[in-house]
């Protein structure tokens, strides 16, 4: 115990201590030497969240060493943010577009007046993503600002007008800004006008003690006060200071709040045209009116909006908003379509839950599956499965063929996917449903089950709704067998791997001979032989090659595996993926008939007994509990081997 309480009360000094030493207090001289030293410490509040995103580094797309991920993106070049990477998944592009925006806007390009929009579909992380960037203004360095300032505003701000030339090339820094009226008048009436002596002092942004992140909700349209946005007059000074008195402001609005940081507008365009024009001054003049009688105040600060398409399609139909559409950097954020990375997206929110019940192997997968076939786009060149294969790198095998489809080609036609369909929220809710009613676990069966459920109760047009119930109840039915034949096979074949890899053996030596019309060595009597023409179309039957097309095709494989040599890469049963494939589905039909037998009998002999037992741990060790591997294998043997 002592020990502990050494060791939280340690944290708690160590944390104080660093907190201690990001404070800084001096007069404006004193700042200006600060500045002289590092001309980067005013800078402005696109420059700071931008630095926020690169201080965790960037490395490009086209670097990856994974070749699965140069499948997908081709020859494009995508910066990659750790910034984003452990929260977000399957968007790079759209990341990459919103890290763009922060470093146009840090040069003082146009896009440092204009606003960012985020557009997409509920669920696709347009929140999450505003919520990102606002913790890199967090977790960053304090600015310094005029002490007391409600706006926390630049302290070179005090330089008057006509002395900002030559101070710029005193201290290397732009100077941009003009004095709120509350540290104007302060300047005037408290320090006599001498601004060498205004207190500067560092401040941390937070959102939830608004400094430097402001944010608005959609307002009802009966009761809109721009007070909400830039303040007001608070009228119980009034008795002590005119209306025209600085002192009887309050710059508490969600812009004045967002200086020197970021203004987030929740669900943008909910609330009516006029309530936004604020917007237009202050992303393209960098002013807002004042409350009352007090003229315009300067605001440096990232507007960020988002909302959905339906909203975004309304607001730009209409003609009067042409002003608004111009200072608009609109960056689509589409619910992500690779299926590796959308089990990723579950996991991180499993992660965040208490939940903590077992999970079956391809339950996750099985639920993203779904998801993903909601947001795809039909199209003439292959199905929808085929489709999310090719977009998760995968190389489709059809006809003992892999499958030469260009997935860029494949998006381009389909201009929307991903801005429509099931969100990562509706599968989650399944998948903690299935969790809640499941002490012992769940398994791709009952999270299928709670999807159809949810989907028939879903309020949804009618066609979609079928459509939904013929991915779960047909597709993805098919899919699942086909999962669960290769699962058993592989725990039912003492050392898959090896037995495959033999076999991936085998069929070379004789197919080399074959092609090259020579004698097979056998690798253990050192006999020589005519190749086995029969073991050949019993792999090669597997894939649907017979006949004429064999020769053709034992051809390829050699080619391919002889080029893959040359270069000195591995040669094994993996890296073709037509045999590999073939071996594979050769293996599970060799076993077919014996699992059939032992997962369906109600009554076993010793033999079976111990093969099914064999079976179920080798299921254990693959993942599953005894009870998913029992619920598994009681739903193959009456889905799967059917007589």
């Amino acid at each position: 115990m002592t020990e502990n309480k050494s060791t939280f009360a340690e944290l708690i000094e160590k944390d104080r201590a660093s907190q201690e030493n990001l404070e800084w207090r001096g007069t404006f001289l004193e700042y200006l030497e600060k500045v002289k030293a590092d001309p980067s410490v005013p800078k402005l509040a696109h420059a700071r969240i931008y630095d926020a995103i690169i201080d965790e580094g960037v490395s490009d797309i086209a670097d990856s060493e994974d070749p699965r991920v140069r499948r997908v993106f081709g020859e494009d070049s995508i910066k990659i943010y750790p910034f984003f990477s452990t929260e977000f998944f399957g968007i790079e592009p759209t990341l990459a577009q919103v890290a763009r925006y922060f470093h146009s806007a840090s040069m003082h390009g146009e896009e440092s007046r204009q606003v960012l929009y985020l557009m997409g579909p509920v669920g696709a992380g347009k929140s999450s993503l505003v919520e990102r960037l606002q913790r890199g203004l967090e977790q960053g360095q304090p600015v310094y600002a005029i002490d007391s300032c409600p706006m926390a505003e630049e302290p070179l701000h005090l330089i008057p007008k006509h002395l900002r030339e030559e101070f710029e090339k005193m201290l290397g820094a732009h100077i941009e800004g003009e004095l709120c009226p509350v540290c104007r008048h302060r300047l005037k009436e408290e320090y006599n006008g001498r601004y060498e002596d205004v207190p500067i002092t560092t401040v941390a942004f937070s959102r939830h003690d608004r400094r430097g992140v402001g944010v608005v909700p959609p307002v009802d349209p009966n009761n809109q006060d721009t007070s909400v946005l830039i303040g007001s007059v608070d009228i119980s000074k009034l008795d002590a200071y005119s209306e025209g008195d600085p002192r009887a402001l309050e710059l508490n609005g969600a812009f004045n709040v967002g200086n020197r940081g970021m203004t987030e507008f929740i669900e943008v365009f909910k609330n009516e045209p006029e309530y936004l024009h604020t917007m237009i001054t202050a992303t393209q003049e960098k002013f807002i009116p004042a409350p009352g009688r007090h003229g315009t105040v300067y605001v440096d600060t990232c507007i960020v909006a988002h909302s959905n398409e339906a909203e975004w399609h309304r607001f730009k139909g209409d003609p009067t908003n042409e002003a608004f559409l111009d200072r608009i950097v609109v960056v689509k954020v589409a619910y992500n379509l690779r299926l590796s990375e959308e089990i990723k997206i579950y996991q991180k929110l499993l992660n965040k839950s208490d939940f903590r019940e077992h999970i079956a192997p391809h339950t996750l997968e099985l639920a993203a599956m779904f998801a993903l076939l909601s947001r795809f786009e039909p199209s003439n060149k292959c199905d929808l499965m085929t489709k999310l294969r090719l977009y998760d790198c995968e190389e489709v095998v059809e006809k003992g063929k892999t499958v030469k489809l260009n997935v860029r080609e494949l998006r381009e036609e389909a201009r929307r996917e991903g801005m429509f369909g099931i969100s990562p929220r509706f599968i989650m809710k399944a998948i903690d449903d299935a969790l809640a009613e499941s002490p012992e676990g769940i398994n791709p069966i009952n999270v299928r089950e709670a999807l159809i459920n949810m989907v028939k109760a879903a309020d949804m047009a009618d066609d979609t709704r079928k459509q939904y119930l013929e991915f779960l109840q047909d597709t993805l039915h098919k899919v699942y067998l086909e999962i669960l034949e290769k699962e058993i096979t592989k725990a039912f074949v003492y050392s898959f791997e090896e037995q495959a890899e033999a076999l991936f053996q085998n069929y070379l030596d004789h197919t080399e001979a074959y092609v090259n019309k020579a004698r097979v060595k056998d690798r253990n009597t050192g006999e020589e032989l005519q190749p086995d023409e029969g073991f050949l179309k019993s792999v090669e039957e597997q894939i649907a090659i017979v006949g004429a097309s064999a020769l053709g095709f034992r051809q390829e494989v050699m080619s391919y595996l002889w080029a893959k040599s040359r270069r000195g890469e591995k040669v094994s049963y993996h890296v073709y993926e037509p045999l590999k494939e073939a071996i594979e589905k050769k293996l599970m039909a060799s076993v077919r008939e014996m699992s059939r037998v032992i997962t369906k009998a109600r009554t076993r002999d010793e033999e079976q007994v111990k093969k099914y037992t064999d079976l179920v741990k080798a299921l254990l060790e693959r993942g599953y509990n005894e009870y998913s591997a029992e619920v598994v294998l009681k739903y193959a043997a009456n889905n799967l081997w059917k007589d």
